[in-house]
């Protein structure tokens, strides 16, 4: 029998999900390396560990707990439980997935450079006169309100390059945008 028929509905009454399937936000550029500093590699993988040495193995007790109570198709803490398990396995796989894609590049190696790259905390100045400091890092550290922006975002890719002193143009939904690159840092991030 075909696999579409034999995929029905799961316990909690939804239809399976695609568990390799990520959201459009945390996928890479076809053909592009994962670029990570040191501190976002260890913060995956110290959530892989959370995930697996202790979040899960609780979890499973308490399926199993759960399990153990008779009629699981009105049983809330199976029915959450399992759902709960394929989060977890889904994050699991994903985490070990980007783990061994990384290519960890620690930025304070990089020294006295003018020129930004992966890793540089840039300072810019807008059209107004306003001051922004971001630190480029990879996609999955990425934290804008911290000032850590993708090397595969816009404003990174407008910047990466150039030096101290060059204007960079920025394309942006309002219209163009001027940013003069005051200064380039590497230093240990994270």
């Amino acid at each position: 029998m075909n696999k579409v028929f034999m995929r029905e509905m799961d316990s909690a009454g939804e239809p399976p999900s695609d568990d390799d399937e990520l959201e459009p936000s945390v996928q890479l550029p076809t053909g592009v390396k994962n670029y990570i500093t040191p501190g976002g590699y260890r913060k995956l993988k110290d959530e892989l560990e959370q995930l697996w040495k202790v979040e899960r193995p609780e979890l499973v007790k308490t399926i199993t707990w759960a399990a153990s109570n008779g009629d699981r198709s009105e049983n809330g803490d199976y029915i959450y439980g399992k759902k709960r398990l394929r989060e977890i396995d889904r994050r699991v796989r994903f985490l070990r997935k980007r783990l061994e894609q990384a290519e960890v590049v620690d930025p304070a190696q990089r020294g006295g450079c003018d020129q930004v790259f992966f890793g540089a905390t840039v300072t810019v100045c807008d059209e107004n006169g306003c001051e922004n400091t971001y630190s480029i890092v990879g996609v999955d550290e990425a934290d804008v309100g911290c000032g850590l922006i993708s090397w595969v975002s816009p404003l990174a890719r407008t910047l990466l390059k150039l030096r101290e002193g060059e204007i960079a143009t920025l394309r942006t939904p309002v219209g163009i945008q001027e940013l003069e690159i005051l200064s380039v840092a590497y230093r240990k991030l994270g």
